[in-house]
Order: C-alpha cells, then sequence, then structure tokens
C-alpha cells in the first residue's frame, strides 16, 4: 500500500510541475487566477492522474504524452469540486482540510474559478503541449466533453441534489455515482486506448473506468460513516444529516463492502486481455477500495 501511495504521490508532482510551469506562462495576476490556482493546488493526491498514468503503462507510451492529459483531467477535477461545495450545491465550507474555494474568495470568484478550470481542460487537450495528431485530439476532446457534462459529472451532480432525502434504488444511486465520479475515470483509462490508436479496448476500458469510479464513491460513502475526520481531513456524518442518496442508505457495511469485492472482480475481467500491462491499474482498485481517505 505505501509502494502505490508513493507513487500516486511521484504522478501527481509531475502533474503538478506540468500545470504550475502552463500556468505560470499565462502570466495573469488577479484574485480570479487566484482562485483558480487555489482549487487546482488544493493537496489531493490527484488519483486521476495516477489512474491515466496506469492506463497508459498497458500501452508502453511515453510519459510526456500521459502527463498533459492529467492535467486536463485533473483541471476538470477541480472545476467539479469547486462547484460541489458551492453555497447553492452541497454548501460545503471545508475541502481536504481547508476553506472550500468560495469561502476563501467568494461565491462569484468561485464560478468563475469552476469554469475556468473547465476550459482550461479542452485549451490544454488541443494545445501543442499534447504532441498527437489531430484526430486523436479530436476524439479526446469529444470523450472528455461528454464526460464532463450533462451526461457526466454535470448531470451526477444535477442528480445527486434531485434525490436528497429521497428514497432512491440501487439501480438510481449507482447511475448516479457513474456519472458523478466514474465518468472521469472512465475517461481516464479510455484516453489511453484513444491516443495508442486501440479502438477496439475504447469501450472496455471506458467500462472498467467507470467500476473505478464506482469503487471510488462507494468507499467514499463508506469513509463518510467509519473513516476518521483527522485523516479525511473534513467532518463525516456528512452524506446522513444533507440527506444524499448513497449505497449507504440501501446497504450496510458488510454488503458494500461485498459489492466493492464484485466490482474490482469485474474491473478484472474487464482488463483481463491486457495480461501483466495491466498489474498497476489492478493495484490501484485496490488501494481505492482500502484506502483511509
Amino acid at each position: 500500500m505505501n509502494n502505490i501511495s508513493d507513487k500516486i504521490k511521484s504522478s501527481a508532482e509531475k502533474v503538478d510541475i506540468f500545470l504550475k510551469n502552463y500556468f505560470l506562462k499565462k502570466n495573469t495576476q488577479n484574485s480570479l487566477f487566484e482562485a483558480m490556482n487555489y482549487g487546482l493546488f488544493s493537496g489531493g493526491k490527484k488519483i486521476r492522474s495516477y489512474i491515466t498514468k496506469c492506463a497508459f503503462e498497458i500501452y508502453k507510451i511515453d510519459e510526456y504524452k500521459y502527463i498533459p492529459i492529467a492535467g486536463a483531467i485533473e483541471c476538470v477535477h477541480s472545476y467539479s469540486l469547486i462547484h460541489d461545495d458551492l453555497p447553492s450545491m452541497d454548501n460545503d465550507d471545508f475541502r481536504r482540510g481547508k476553506e472550500s474555494t468560495h469561502k476563501k474568495f467568494g461565491e462569484a470568484n468561485a464560478i468563475l474559478a469552476g469554469n475556468s478550470l473547465l476550459t482550461s481542460a479542452f485549451e490544454i487537450i488541443s494545445s501543442d503541449n499534447l504532441r498527437i495528431d489531430h484526430e486523436r485530439k479530436s476524439n479526446l476532446t469529444n470523450s472528455l466533453a461528454l464526460c464532463a457534462g450533462h451526461e457526466g459529472i454535470a448531470g451526477g451532480q444535477y442528480l445527486d441534489l434531485k434525490y436528497e432525502n429521497e428514497q432512491k434504488d440501487e439501480k438510481e444511486i449507482i447511475n448516479m455515482q457513474i456519472k458523478k465520479t466514474g465518468e472521469l475515470m472512465g475517461f481516464c483509462c479510455e484516453s489511453a486506448a484513444i491516443v495508442a490508436g486501440a479502438a477496439d479496448d475504447r469501450e472496455n476500458l471506458r467500462k472498467a473506468g467507470l467500476n473505478l469510479g464506482l469503487l471510488f464513491q462507494i468507499s467514499d460513502d463508506l469513509l463518510d460513516i467509519y473513516g476518521d475526520p483527522n485523516i479525511l481531513g473534513k467532518p463525516t456524518q456528512q452524506d446522513d444529516k444533507k440527506g444524499k442518496a448513497t449505497i449507504m442508505t440501501i446497504k450496510d457495511e458488510n454488503q458494500s463492502n461485498k459489492m466493492c469485492i464484485d466490482i474490482q472482480s469485474k474491473i478484472k475481467e474487464l482488463l483481463y486481455s491486457h495480461g501483466d500491462s495491466a498489474r498497476t491499474l489492478l493495484e490501484c482498485a485496490d488501494y481505492i477500495f482500502k484506502r483511509d481517505h
């Protein structure tokens, strides 16, 4: 577990260096730019960057091709967190042990910072920093747009808010969580097949990523109930207070853990044809399930 933590940290550092250099060239000095940086470099593990790295390892693709894509993914993820924390959404004052972006910079700046990070993701993918042909860039852009919009993250957040204080069944909750969390991780994995030109692998890798996202979300739901707030960097028991529809509202701890084990088996099945090349991606699934924050 510590070895994977070190690898995730190393991956995050490389992506952070890329992003800091990228935004440094913009030479913008105002509170909006500060809010963007605050939300983007907030101390998160950048697990999505590591998932992307692991997927690219399947095809032995050079690191310089995965890092800009991982940077774009982190921009999209940070945008979603900044907006999720807003008073009109989940109304969270803290994120990763420090003030949320809207608490630090004001609600208007937080909205604009989130919007700017979302558009920055597509700017990065379309830029010369990503040295692949135009057709593959187009495929990446289309796939990322689908997972970020109403069919993905935004649609998942809509359902998350809509389902508050409502009784939902397992299918509805899973659909919501796959949109909210799974779609971006689906892109993390699918992007490797796109860059590799492995069209036949795209759907299976995307499905593996969707399941990684579902595994991550259920693990998150478990941590909200049983996790240590000092380790998590945020209060626990928040989902119940807000009336959130989670797997924990319909399953107990043992049933939820069993569900996670089944999801891991499904991921293994989806990656079976890649053999040992997918080993680090499978290890990442185990890490996601067993993490404490």
